[in-house]
This record gives structure tokens, sequence and C-alpha cells, in this order.
């Protein structure tokens, strides 16, 4: 599980003359207490909205939970969540829940409505994925202790979180240390959802005129420079035991060779925890798509709730109100001045920033925030 920064209100360095009202508007241990399913468990830190991808997920837990009632689905379950981390959609293909609705079609319909929330096409497939808790959990369910079902919460401040019991009770669990039984997490592909998020980005970037592809005729003979991430690490912090994976991009911005405000999409698949030195030797900056040999990155982390194409469009109606002086001018104020107030919370989660990142620079330069370091060099693609 990645541990993960905490998120803190920095808006004073932000250009408040940036407010983008139209897309913000579009984005929108041991149980503690039990209560009946539907109604709230004392104790949880706040209430979940049902259109939001932690509500799906939220939705998607408490009928998982209410299917394990047969027991020969339940010992099907427990040793596919023995052996990792599965796609529940593939998993419920044959399982009903009491009611006599297939379950797989509500997992179906749910993995439907997240893409939707999430600014991604139907065809992404399935997203929900199921897991077990905590690895200390594995003695108990081998031992055929009766697992609860909880989704992976949207804040990782949440003091507490909600799990149910195949008889449709809610329990409150604490947050920050796992309980001694079994607990199956319900949680979303973020992989599989980023991957598709920054191709929805991509294009819609591209629809605004942020991000276009620039003519090889710019490029200098034989190839073009770029800046190489050698090594990068971000900063330690521990986050809930029920949170699951998050996905690390950055947010490439300069003036692009048309003059315009420009965005490129990088993603860090590799950056599994915090803490930990990696050696990627990855392209950051392609200065060829660039008119300065300036430019900044923003570094986001996204683990559910993010809608890439009201991302997108706010970045978007944002920097299209920057224009070239003549000179270049950071634009990493303007990005975080467009990502609405409420994303503050989780998602997507500001990680850190570099400011004035030169074509030239070889070497540790350090995040704005202090939340992570990489070391860069001058690094010269060659064309075939």
């Amino acid at each position: 599980m990645r541990q993960k920064l905490r998120r803190t209100a920095l808006v004073g360095a932000m250009l408040s003359a940036l407010t983008v009202a139209t897309a913000q508007g579009a984005i929108s241990a041991s149980a503690a207490t039990s209560s009946p399913a539907g109604a709230p468990s004392a104790g949880t830190s706040s209430a979940v909205a049902p259109g939001t991808v932690s509500g799906i997920e939220n939705d998607t837990a408490r009928s998982l939970a209410a299917s394990l009632a047969d027991s020969g689905w339940r010992s099907r379950m427990r040793a596919a969540a023995l052996s990792g981390q599965v796609d529940l959609q593939a998993l419920t293909a044959e399982a009903t829940t009491r009611g006599g609705t297939s379950l797989t079609q509500r997992v179906r319909e749910a993995d439907r409505r997240i893409a939707a929330a999430k600014g991604l096409d139907a065809s992404t497939g399935s997203l929900l994925r199921v897991r077990l808790g905590d690895a200390s959990m594995r003695e108990g369910l081998t031992a055929g202790t009766a697992p609860w079902v909880a989704a992976a919460p949207a804040d990782d401040d949440a003091a507490t979180i909600t799990a149910f019991d195949s008889q449709g009770r809610a329990h409150t669990l604490d947050a920050r240390q796992a309980p001694s039984r079994p607990v199956y997490v319900v949680d979303i592909d973020v992989s599989k959802a980023l991957a598709a998020g920054m191709d929805v980005m991509k294009d819609e970037l591209a629809k605004h005129g942020v991000s276009l592809p620039q003519p090889t005729a710019n490029r200098a003979a034989g190839g073009w420079w770029s800046t190489r991430i050698t090594s990068v690490e971000l900063a330690d912090d521990q986050e809930p035991w029920v949170k699951g994976d998050a996905e690390i991009y950055t947010l490439v911005t300069g003036f692009g060779l048309d003059g315009k405000p420009r965005v490129d999409t990088v993603e860090m698949p590799y950056l599994d925890n915090d803490g930990v030195v990696y050696y990627p030797n990855q392209i950051l900056v392609n200065w060829s798509n660039y008119k300065y040999n300036l430019a900044d990155a923003v570094m986001m982390e996204d683990d559910g709730d993010t809608n890439y194409q009201a991302l997108a469009q706010a970045l978007a109606a944002a920097l299209l109100t920057i224009t070239d002086q003549g000179a270049y001018i950071p634009l990493v104020d303007a990005i975080l001045a467009a990502i609405p107030t409420s994303w503050w919370t989780d998602d997507p989660d500001y990680v850190d920033s570099w400011y004035t990142l030169a074509q030239s620079d070889t070497g540790r330069r350090n995040g704005a925030r202090g939340n992570g370091w990489m070391t860069v060099e001058p690094y010269f693609v060659q064309q075939f």
C-alpha cells in the first residue's frame, strides 16, 4: 500500500484571479459501533455522496458483503482474496445476491458509473477490484473468520471507516489501526484508470489548444533535447491501513512554439512507495515542444476520484488566459489555482512542484513543497 503525502491548502502563492467557475462546477482493532445498513454509523468522519466514485464503491461493498451469506460463494471469495487483489467483475461472474439480482450485473453497472464519474469512456472496462485490507488478516481469514467488506476511503485524514457484514449491519472501524477481523476492501485499479485518464487529458487539452503536437521541422537536426530524471524520491508519511495504491503523474507546463501555454502529461507508474529512491532514467521534458528553455513540473497523485476530463478542462480554461509576454512566466501557480478547492481533500492530490526547470539543469532539484526531490540531466534523443 502506498504511503501517501498529506495535503495542505497551499493557496497563498496561487493566482487568485484564475477562477474557473464552469469547469469547477462540473467536477465535483475491532468495531466501535454497529447500525443497520443504510443508517449512518456513529463516529464516521463524513457522509459518502452516492454519485461519487467513493459512493459507488461504498454501495458495491454493501452488495458484496450481503452476497457472503452464501457459504459456497464465501469460500470462493476467501480463496480469491488470499491470492491477492482481483478483478471484481470477473470474480462475481456467477455470484448472486440474496435478492436474486446478479451480483456481477451490479458490479458491471458500478464499473460503468465509475468510468463516467472519472470522465473515462465506457470501453475502459472493469475498474473495481477487491483485496484483503491488511496482511495481518490472512490468519483470521484462513481460519474461517467471517469477513466484513469496506470501501477504500476518499480522505487520507478520515478517523474511521464503515464496513458491512453479511447481515447488512454497518460497523465503524479505526482507520489507523487494522482490526483483527478480516476486511475485504473494494477499490479501483488506479493503474488502469490513470492510463485511460492520461489519454483523455491529452485529447481534451489538444481540443482546447493547450497541448498540440509540434511540427518535426522545429526539432534539432537528428533528434531533440530532453530533461531526463535519473533518480527521484517522495517524502515518507503514514496513511490509513485501508488505502490502496495510488498513481503518480506529472504535468509539465511551459509555452509552446506558438506562444500559448502548453501541458504535457507524464505517467510515473514506478513510484510505488514514499521514502524509496527510484532510478527511472525517464524523460520528463521534451524541449522541442517549448519556445523557451524553461518549464515547470507539477506532480499529482490519483487514488480514485479524479475526473480527468474535468481536470483537463479546468487547466485549459485557466492557462488560456495567460499570454506570452516575450519572456518565460512560471505556470505552476496557475495550475494550482485551476484545481477546485474541494479537490484538496484527497483527489487528485498535489504532491509537489518544480519551478523553472532549465534545459541545462544537472543534478538534484528539490520540490517547492519539500515533499520530494529528483536528479536530472540533459539528454539528447537521437533520431533513427
